[in-house]
């Protein structure tokens, strides 16, 4: 009897196909907020008051932030200084901002490892294919310990969509790029308890917590009160 033909070898399966994981290229700016950034800075500062859970304080008007911000007696750095990120697909073409004499807006070019979409685009826009992302909000104070004028960052926010991609380490280092380039002795700022992720991330940059201090506020009636005290 002839032997039984061995089995046909099994076919190679394919080779699995290989695609390059898709990406968000994005060109960035930090800029010096001028008085038209007004209405995309007070809906920035309800966001993160909602985010901070803290409405109940929100009394800011488009008004009253362009009144107090964007006096015509204030100078960037010595005063209340908004910077803003922006960002576009497209590199930024050239404008009046580059040329403005305090400060030469900051570009980078960056790649995201993820798609995303960005619900409140047209919210947000600034100027054609160009929306707002964040802001920080800094101003000088003191230091007696070190003989040294810093910045006060009063606020530093992200909108939710462009998070944990490394804009807010953008708009920190920013500010303390220019307390270096003024001469200035440090950058400090305050983080709620409950932001473990912020509380992580700021001492991954080196900042400390200082836990043992305490923040003292006057306002409302108390400071109307105290105020008025002989």
């Amino acid at each position: 009897m002839a032997a039984a033909a061995p089995p046909p070898a099994p076919t190679p399966a394919p080779e699995p196909v290989t695609s390059l994981p898709e990406t968000t290229p994005l060109f960035t700016r930090i800029r010096l907020a001028t008085p038209s950034d007004v209405p995309h800075i007070h809906k920035l500062i309800h966001q993160m008051a909602v985010f901070e859970r803290l409405t109940h304080l929100f009394s800011a008007t488009e008004s009253s932030l362009a009144a107090t911000l964007f006096s015509p007696t204030a100078q960037p750095f010595h005063s209340f200084t908004i910077f803003l990120l922006e960002a576009s697909p497209n590199p930024f073409a050239v404008s009046t901002l580059d040329s403005n004499p305090f400060f030469t807006p900051l570009t980078k070019f960056v790649n995201l490892s993820l798609p995303f979409e960005d619900p409140e685009r047209e919210t947000f826009k600034s100027m054609d294919n160009v929306t707002v992302v964040g802001f920080v909000l800094f101003f000088p104070n003191y230091s007696s310990f070190l003989g040294k004028p810093g910045f006060y960052v009063e606020d530093l926010f992200v909108r939710e969509c462009y998070r944990r991609k490394g804009f807010g380490r953008m708009l920190l280092s920013a500010v303390a790029r220019q307390a270096v380039k003024m001469g200035y002795g440090r950058v400090e700022w305050v983080v709620l308890d409950w932001n473990v992720n912020a509380i992580r991330f700021y001492e991954e940059m080196g900042a400390d917590v200082l836990n043992e201090w305490r923040i003292c506020r006057l306002t409302g009636e108390a400071l109307q009160t105290y105020g008025g005290a002989d």
